[in-house]
């Protein structure tokens, strides 16, 4: 049995998303295929994910240098445990599926700031001699996007870091199979936009047949 982290950062609700609307069809999809797998579903934005901030790095500091936990400030207890238990959490898990929409060419913030506490020195991830090396190597991912034009192709496709950007921080720490779902076009071109949505979750539902079947490596 495989344990399956599925992540979500979109504020609008599923009818309202076409990312999350993908996404569903194929955690339904995944679901279906593997009912034995445990699914567990984070909503970034119904969760306390911390900041990187001045209370995160003194707590840090001070448990570097020897202050037990219970001597930390009260905020940066909060902080500092709230990343701890996020990266156990996706330590944990087998596979990963990570929903978002382009914004602003990238990835909305709350998951720039779920990614920050999953980047652990020592725990995803260590320096080594020869530069860092990944830590959770055996595991999968997929990412699902949804994107208002066309960044795929042509001299737009300069502008898109959201999918590059999950796809090489998933690579550093490890995680090298990474499948990437897209749909694209939907604000460019409206009057096709629910066929775009239409076959992106028919690709999504097929993808997630093939992620139920293929076993970890860790877990083969």
């Amino acid at each position: 049995m495989a344990k399956v982290l599925y992540i979500t950062a979109n504020p609008k609700t599923e009818d309202q998303s076409y990312s999350l609307s993908i996404g569903k069809a194929f955690i339904d999809a995944y679901r279906q295929a593997n009912p034995q797998d445990e699914i567990i579903e984070l909503n970034l934005y119904q969760t306390d994910i911390p900041y990187i901030d001045t209370d995160v790095f003194s707590g840090w500091g001070k448990l570097q240098q020897g202050t037990a936990f219970d001597q930390l400030s009260a905020d940066e207890k909060k902080k500092v445990s709230a990343i701890e238990r996020l990266t156990e959490q996706f330590i944990d898990a087998d596979k990963y599926v990570f929903v978002t929409p382009m914004w602003n060419f990238s990835i909305p913030p709350k998951m720039k700031a779920y990614i920050d506490t999953i980047c652990i020195a020592g725990k995803t991830f260590k320096y080594t001699e020869e530069g860092p090396v990944g830590l959770m190597t055996g595991k999968k991912a997929v990412h699902i996007q949804a994107r208002g034009g066309i960044y795929s192709e042509g001299p737009a496709k300069e502008m898109e870091f959201g999918d590059r950007y999950i796809r090489t921080v998933l690579n550093f720490i490890g995680i090298t199979d990474v499948e990437s779902i897209i749909a694209e076009g939907m604000n460019q071109m409206p009057d096709q936009a629910e066929n775009i949505k239409a076959k992106a979750m028919e690709r999504a539902r097929e993808a997630a047949k093939r992620f139920a079947r293929e076993e970890t490596t860790a877990n083969a």
